[in-house]
């Protein structure tokens, strides 16, 4: 499984971020251009992933983890954010809300 730290999430551009939180997480608060589409709904909304290559961030980096492995199965190129959206917070860098 490729993976990235928060640090490299930072300096990536272009490759679109997928939020696997629920709902009430990704609301308060995300990291910038972050698209929520919850890993209990994922499964239903497949069809609104990206077609090249983009980035899974969750709260710690274990349910994008779960959904990066799920979804190389399947033939897509994803990535998952180590340390999650807690540890881009926890370094300081912008937060939407």
């Amino acid at each position: 499984m490729k993976s990235i730290t928060v640090q490299q999430l930072r300096e990536r551009t272009g490759v679109p971020l997928i939020d696997v939180r629920e709902v009430d997480e990704f609301a308060a608060g995300r990291v910038p251009g972050a698209i929520n589409i919850p890993m209990s709904a994922l499964g239903d909304r497949l069809h609104e992933l990206p077609d090249g290559a983009f980035d899974v961030i969750c709260a710690v980096g274990g349910r994008s983890g779960r959904v990066v492995e799920a979804l190389e199965a399947r033939g897509y190129d994803a990535t998952n954010v180590d340390g999650g959206t807690n540890d881009w917070i926890a370094s300081g860098y912008p937060v939407e809300r």
